[in-house]
């Protein structure tokens, strides 16, 4: 009898090893690598002659389907992050830190399913009903018509969905405790997760019932498990949040049935998650007017304007290497505007420490943060506050010329809407002409920015002023 055949393949990334190594080649990762059986799972069996296929219906793509494509929760800010609702036979990934909030959204979104009617089920493999029913209670979702379900075996799980009428959701936290008796694996190892995963999947689109998997987030902030189960379900959601912070936002990653550029925040009480219709002034909730180095930055969230305020702190240092801290923001960008302000604004840093916060945790990634952050670290190295009405938007680049940036125009309203009534821009941004507003302050070089903030210094040093 022949010897039943190894790999080894690394849960970081999902590459195959032909034999283990401390150290995967493709990812570069360390201690993910683990054995695997291929003939173990869904896709594997015993070595005999395939079985012959059978053709399936091929059909148009006009034709109309017998039901609403999307599941509404009614829950906005999830629905927004969604792309509308929940796809029918689709799977979505749910991934975030331990306690941060990831079952109680979940079970708040299937009592608003359930309320309308539609036919909800919550498989938990972490805790048993008892302790489903104590969270459901103190989120007033027990007297919806949930059902519930405390079980991790992949068979018996598919058998209980296959009974009686078709779910529109199903819910499984989480798909690290799911096994499958088709894989001689430990749960949570790759061929479990794979496994239970791919028949998770098939339900779905076979019977048109939306999925919903939650995921575990290891300490680099990624999905625990081999990387290939993103690329197999249809959206992956990030609940992120500190914390010491009150507040959650729930980010889209991939979605194949809309935006990947929205969010949803929402505010954690002893009653559980409740949408924030607002955020910007959530986020500025508990700013300073008067402090140096801080300064207000008007983002966009896919088609969502947010204001947040970028803090700044530099401060004279006696080490050799200045230290250089960031928190919400690209450390490496943080490096380039840095070098931008020494090279172009005169503006010397090398021998002071650089400390940049964005406030209550919030996460920036777009480059139009660049002015912004510009102007705290000028301000905190000149220990001067930036007027408390003025907001700060635009790209910078490599030769200091600071370049437009799209939505402007939501950008100010937004702006105008929280009762700021000045704005510093790039110039020529064409949607700026159809705000009718003043205190409007459009820049095209980095220099500029430092010489309004230094003028403003010696206006109110000047005792004759």
């Amino acid at each position: 009898m022949a010897k039943p055949k190894t790999q080894f393949i690394c849960q970081n990334c999902g590459a195959v090893h032909p034999r283990w190594a401390g150290r995967c080649d493709a990812c570069g990762a360390w201690n993910t690598i683990i054995e695997d059986n291929p003939a173990a799972g869904i896709g594997g069996g015993p070595a005999r002659a395939p079985k012959k296929g059978r053709p399936v219906a091929l059909v148009a793509l006009d034709g109309e389907s017998e039901e609403a494509p999307r599941v509404e929760s009614r829950i906005a800010e999830l629905d927004r992050v969604t792309g509308g609702g929940f796809v029918r036979g689709s799977a979505v990934l749910v991934g975030g830190d331990p306690g941060i909030g990831k079952s109680t959204l979940l079970m708040q979104a299937a009592a608003a399913l359930s309320r309308q009617g539609h036919r909800v089920i919550y498989v938990s493999g972490e805790e048993a009903i008892a302790q489903v029913r104590l969270r459901a209670k103190r989120l007033g979702a027990s007297d919806t018509a949930v059902l519930l379900a405390a079980e991790t075996n992949v068979e018996d799980i598919l058998a209980t969905l296959a009974e009686g009428q078709r779910p529109d959701l199903v819910i499984i936290d989480s798909i690290q405790t799911l096994w499958s008796d088709m894989a001689e694996a430990a749960p949570g190892t790759v061929t479990q997760v794979r496994t239970g995963v791919q028949a998770m999947i098939r339900f779905a689109k076979q019977t048109g019932a939306a999925m919903v998997l939650v995921g575990h987030v290891t300490k680099e902030g990624q999905i625990a498990g081999p990387r290939v189960v993103e690329h197999m379900v249809d959206a992956v959601l990030y609940f992120e949040g500190e914390r010491g912070h009150h507040y959650r936002i729930l980010r889209t990653v991939k979605n194949r049935f809309g935006a990947t550029d929205e969010i949803g925040v929402f505010e954690m009480s002893d009653i559980g998650l409740r949408e924030v219709a607002n955020p910007s002034e959530l986020f500025l909730g508990e700013r300073n007017d008067k402090a140096p180095g801080a300064a207000v930055f008007a983002g966009m969230e896919g088609t969502r304007p947010v204001l947040v305020e970028v803090q700044a702190l530099v401060a004279p240092t006696s080490l050799g290497t200045p230290r250089r801290a960031v928190v919400g923001w690209d450390s490496s960008r943080l490096s380039m505007i840095l070098a931008v302000l020494e090279a172009h604004c005169g503006v010397r840093l090398g021998n002071h420490d650089v400390y940049l916060n964005i406030a209550g945790g919030y996460r920036i990634s777009e480059p139009a943060a660049d002015l912004a952050v510009a102007a705290a670290l000028i301000s905190s190295l000149a220990g001067l506050a930036l007027p408390a009405d003025c907001v700060y938007f635009g790209e910078v680049s490599l030769s200091g010329a600071i370049r437009p940036v799209s939505h402007a125009a939501q950008r100010l309203k937004e702006a105008l809407k929280l009762g700021f009534s000045g704005a510093c821009l790039p110039a020529g941004s064409a949607e700026v002409a159809t705000q009718k507003t003043g205190g409007l302050n459009e820049l095209s070089a980095l220099p500029d920015l430092v010489v309004r903030i230094a003028g403003s210094k010696a206006a109110m040093s000047d005792p004759d002023d």
